[in-house]
């Protein structure tokens, strides 16, 4: 073979590059093919989807006028059959200004704090988002600037919502251009301060004016009008009432930055930075009546869904849980504003026949109570939730007693947590039992507890009856009894069923002191849950998020909210037949005697705290369920309240009233068999396992002052003496345990 020479050498490595080339060529043209799939697939997938915002953007912006951005839609709310119930209006189009009547600092301030390129940019402001995805990133996540524009704010505020999504912001920026080409700086800048929102109802700056200052906006000084121009980027945070250093603090900011932007001189700045604000009395809030608190309340929650807030429950720690608060409040108080000024067309579950029967049932059973606090609200107080079967949804509510003018800013049907009592027995104990293979007829122990056991409680009235059938121990409403399955099932496995019925009020403490299973929580339960709860169990164990909504509509017809109610199975349909036959024994043979409906299957519990200060009455027929509550909003004790007495006699007046039309028909599905080793055990559970030992759970925690519970245990009084037993009490005494007779 020849020797390989310099030459040779050459000439092979020559003949060797095209080989190289051809390779790369083919590489480059592979990458070439899949990057242009790759335009392909995503022009399908998100390019004709921006098309097609932009087209939207582009029909938004051709159809407003200078009307368009000064008028307030009004929302109308119907009942079940279509009747107008109330009307939502904001005052917008009552204090609007033109741009020359405008404060001119009002105006300098927005643009330094808000878009200090406003009079540069085309409507979005990229620089602007550059910086402040840098100051996002610099500053660890806190957000210290914003990326949108007065005109980006401007068509978020005016023609959509504050959905966090990405087609959301591209359709936001495709406003904003269009805006800026239909009208003038001027113009944007006036629609803004008009309809911008400044805290507690004030839309636009001279409303704000009026409201915070009771004067003109024309009036302001320059420093009032930094103060006003530092709430709406942030109107929960910056609330000038309850949060008036933070605007303080934001003011001066707002005053440093017109200095650096040369808008005002150095005199000016110090002068409006050593100004005291002094703002006048809150409005007192307009009073609605219990229908219409109901509805806000509930569609304000179902427009948060809808833009993708997700609720909870449960928390891991307090700041868990104040970070949560901190978005809810800020959700929450968004949607709700939407409520006064997008036009829509709330359709409610409402039924105003049933809404007038549950008031007067209430008024009349408490009408001997007259004695009113300083605010001339009724001490003695009630409130009831009725709920219909079929659809799950509320059909009336009724948070206090009815007077013309005073007391109805509280709805405490669904606002106010109070001890549920043995009320909370068959959701909480009885049910999650079965749910571990317990039946009507299996036998517990309803002998006095020794004085050693830990969570020794006793039962009302000192009676006590051996062993019997489950059945009897929840007629009789037995406390020992009780307390020995919660002992069995352990407090986090029985609480999770209240988790998933969403019982919003649960505290840790709840978890530690076992006399949460008679009732004695540390905050308690509203009417609403017991009756969500208890309806959950006539839906076969299938739980239904409460609700008046059935449909929003927007001005349009469009549909923007469609029966919001989730489901979720707790029992198993068996628990839950079980359960209404039980609650049937109860109504016949227990604490529920004579609130039987004629001609109607009826069930129902009775709930009484210690000392008196709540009584409830919870039940439920084929058609509906409801849950009573009355007691005193101080929470003193009330002489003879008991469940079986006004609460059993409001319930019973009620559901009488409302079954007038009913008779026979529909039955309530439950097992009517004797149980114990008879009876069909339920393996499966649905919302937890037996716990052993485990007493502590992960759940909502507050800051607020914890109580814990006081709880009687003594044994039968035959041949030993009556041993008194009770906890340790801290704080006031909120955790009222089971007392029925």
């Amino acid at each position: 073979m020849a020797e390989e020479t310099k030459e040779t050498k050459k000439v092979i490595s020559k003949e060797k590059k095209p080989k190289k080339k051809k390779k790369k060529r083919k590489i480059l043209l592979k990458i070439s093919i899949v990057f242009l799939l790759l335009v392909v697939i995503g022009w399908f997938t998100i390019g004709m989807k921006v098309m097609k915002l932009r087209a939207e953007a582009k029909d938004l912006v051709a159809n407003t006028s200078e009307q368009t951005f000064k008028a307030t839609q009004t929302s109308v709310v119907y009942d079940t059959n279509g009747k107008v119930i109330t009307k939502l209006k904001g005052e917008k189009d009552v204090y609007y200004l033109k741009y020359k009547d405008l404060p001119v600092y009002a105006v300098a301030a927005m643009i330094s704090v808000e878009d200090n390129n406003f009079y540069k940019h085309n409507g979005v402001d990229f620089r602007g988002i550059a910086r402040a995805a840098v100051s996002f990133v610099t500053n660890k996540g806190e957000v210290t600037q914003g990326g949108s524009t007065i005109t980006q704010q401007l068509a978020r505020t005016v023609f959509l919502t504050r959905e966090i999504s990405w087609q959301r912001k591209v359709k936001e920026m495709f406003v904003a251009w269009g805006l800026e080409k239909e009208y003038s700086k001027d113009q944007i800048m006036e629609f803004y301060l008009n309809n911008v929102y400044f805290a507690n109802g004030y839309y636009g700056i001279q409303a704000a004016s009026k409201g915070y200052f009771d004067k003109d906006a024309k009036d302001l000084t320059m420093s009032e009008a930094a103060f006003l121009c530092a709430v709406p980027n942030a109107p929960n945070m910056y609330e000038p009432y309850h949060h008036k250093e933070k605007t303080l603090t934001r003011r001066d900011k707002i005053l440093k930055d017109m200095y650096k932007q040369n808008l005002i001189t150095k005199s000016q700045r110090d002068e409006a930075l050593r100004e005291k604000i002094t703002l006048k009395k809150k409005k007192t809030e307009q009073k609605r009546n219990y229908i219409e608190t109901y509805v806000i309340h509930s569609a304000t929650k179902a427009l948060m869904e809808k833009q993708g807030f997700e609720f909870r429950y449960v928390f891991d720690s307090d700041e868990d849980k104040q970070d949560y608060d901190e978005k809810y409040n800020k959700s929450y108080a968004e949607c709700k504003r939407t409520l006064y000024s997008a036009g829509y067309q709330i359709h409610t579950s409402i039924d105003l026949n049933a809404q007038k029967e549950l008031q007067s049932s209430i008024d009349n059973a408490l009408s001997g109570y007259t004695e009113k606090d300083k605010n001339k609200v009724y001490k003695v107080q009630g409130a009831g939730v009725c709920i219909d079967n079929e659809t799950g949804k509320v059909a009336a509510i009724v948070g206090g007693r009815y007077q013309k003018n005073a007391g109805l800013g509280l709805n405490r049907a669904y606002q106010s947590p109070r001890q549920p009592g043995s009320a909370i027995k068959p959701i909480l104990v009885y049910a999650p039992a079965m749910e571990r293979g317990y039946g009507p007829g299996s036998i517990v122990n309803d002998n006095p507890m020794n004085p050693k056991d830990k969570h020794r409680v006793r039962n009302s009235g000192g009676s006590y009856s051996g062993s019997i059938t489950l059945r009897r121990a929840l007629e009789k409403s037995s406390n020992v009894a009780t307390m020995r399955l919660y002992e069995e099932i352990g407090p986090k496995s029985a609480l999770r069923y209240l988790e998933k019925m969403n019982f919003k009020s649960l505290d840790e403490n709840d978890y530690k002191y076992y006399t949460t299973c008679l009732g004695g929580f540390t905050y308690g339960t509203t009417a609403e849950e017991m009756a969500s709860g208890y309806a959950a169990l006539a839906n076969q164990g299938v739980f239904r998020d409460p609700t008046c909504i059935v449909k929003i509509e927007d001005s349009d017809g469009e549909t923007v909210v469609s029966n919001p109610s989730k489901k979720r199975t707790v029992y198993s349909a068996n628990t839950a037949s079980m359960m209404s036959s039980v609650l049937k024994s109860v109504i016949t043979n227990g604490t529920g005697r004579g609130a039987k409906v004629p001609n109607v299957d009826t069930v129902g519990k009775t709930g009484t705290t210690t000392d008196n200060k709540d009584g409830w009455f919870c039940g439920y027929t084929p058609y509906y369920t409801t849950a009573v509550w009355v007691g005193r909003d101080d929470s003193r004790v009330m002489a003879n309240l008991s469940g079986s007495g006004y609460p059993k006699t409001i319930w019973s007046n009620f559901m009488n009233e409302l079954h007038k039309e009913f008779s026979g028909g529909k039955k309530l599905n439950s097992y009517e068999g004797g149980g114990g080793t008879d009876m069909p055990a339920t393996g499966q559970t649905t919302a937890g396992t037996t716990e052993k030992g485990s007493t502590k759970g992960t759940t909502q925690t507050t800051t607020q002052a914890t109580t814990q519970a006081t709880t009687q245990a003594t044994t039968q009084a035959t041949t030993q003496a009556t041993t008194a037993a009770t906890q340790q009490q801290t704080g006031d005494d909120r955790r009222g345990a089971g007392n029925d007779e």
